[in-house]
């Protein structure tokens, strides 16, 4: 089996003024202190930072300057994600670059950040791309982990890696490592969720075995983070059980049952009842709950109640 290694760059971010040429810096120290690194990958908004304000068009002036920065160093490249402007709608897009640089594939998150990422519209398209001799790779981004149906059906297509740029500086960081442990074990892959730092995050970025077991973690300054990755293990994992334990991936491809939750149309009593997709409002004493205009919030679709509400970046009236 042919090597492989994958960097993950861990770096400050600023919402002010762009990070390109800081990436690009990075990019060269990194290929010159490990030439022997394959595959780069960044967190996610890393170039401009977590303002819908910079959005703009992909392709565009920031992918051919990744894709040059790829074929200088001879790497397959994902250099986080950007907010993409496109027919009046604003996506979050990360960018698949091959060693030529050439672009591969191209990924929009599937589940923005709703209540807190409003202004930003979910894709539909599931991502994976294959590197020749050496395996498949699938793409995810931040949130979309929550939604473990995503990271399965990557799984299900075959992906053996699962790239996973993150922006978190949120206090459920710490939840999110347990979602990526638990998201590597039960999908028997590699999971390489890289954050950033200060407006691009808390850090803490994790790579994870396909057993469950960290591969390492970093802390909260800037890192580099070369990992040389086995996927005979993930082959093996698949066909002898985590641990030579459970077989999940087998186990959901053997299933007795079919989920009829997730039949199209279908309409489930108990979702709902938990009311719109907003944004928690003051609690009152003795934990009462008050939202304002309730009665009338609890019966308004909520994208109605999201679309009211000023997407990130954009200034107040």
């Amino acid at each position: 089996m042919k090597p492989f290694s994958i960097a993950g760059v861990q770096m400050r971010v600023s919402a002010s003024t762009p990070n390109v040429e800081a990436m690009k810096l990075k990019l060269d120290i990194l290929m010159n202190l490990y030439p022997w690194v394959d595959m780069v990958l960044f967190s996610e908004l890393c170039a401009y930072g977590p303002l819908t304000l910079h959005a703009q068009p992909v392709p565009g002036e920031f992918e051919q300057e990744m894709c040059s920065m790829a074929a200088k160093h001879g790497i397959w490249l994902l250099p986080g994600s950007i907010f993409e402007k496109k027919n009046g709608r604003i996506y979050n897009t990360a960018t698949v670059i091959d060693p030529e640089g050439s672009v591969v594939a191209r990924y929009r998150k599937m589940f923005p950040f709703y209540p807190y990422e409003v202004g930003v519209t979910g894709g539909n398209e599931f991502c994976v791309f294959d590197i020749p001799d050496v395996g498949r790779f699938g793409v995810s981004i931040c949130y979309d982990m929550w939604i473990p149906e995503t990271t399965r059906t990557l799984a299900v297509m075959g992906a053996e890696v699962i790239l996973h740029p993150t922006l978190t500086g949120t206090i459920d960081r710490e939840i999110e490592l347990s979602i990526a442990r638990a998201s590597a074990a039960t999908n028997q892959c590699y999971f390489f969720d890289i954050n950033g730092l200060d407006a691009g995050g808390s850090g803490r970025s994790i790579v994870v075995g396909p057993e469950g077991r960290i591969v390492y973690q970093a802390d909260t300054n800037e890192e580099f983070i070369p990992i040389e990755i086995n996927l005979e293990k993930v082959r093996r994992s698949r066909e002898l059980g985590v641990l030579r334990l459970g077989q999940p991936i087998k186990s959901f491809r053997d299933r007795p049952v079919e989920f009829d939750i997730y039949t199209p149309g279908l309409k489930h009593p108990y979702l709902e009842s938990l009311g719109p997709l907003i944004k928690p409002q003051r609690v009152q004493e003795l934990g009462e709950l008050q939202i304002r205009d309730e009665t009338r919030l609890a019966h308004e679709p909520p994208r109605n109640v999201i679309s009211s509400i000023r997407p990130f970046g954009e200034q107040p009236p």
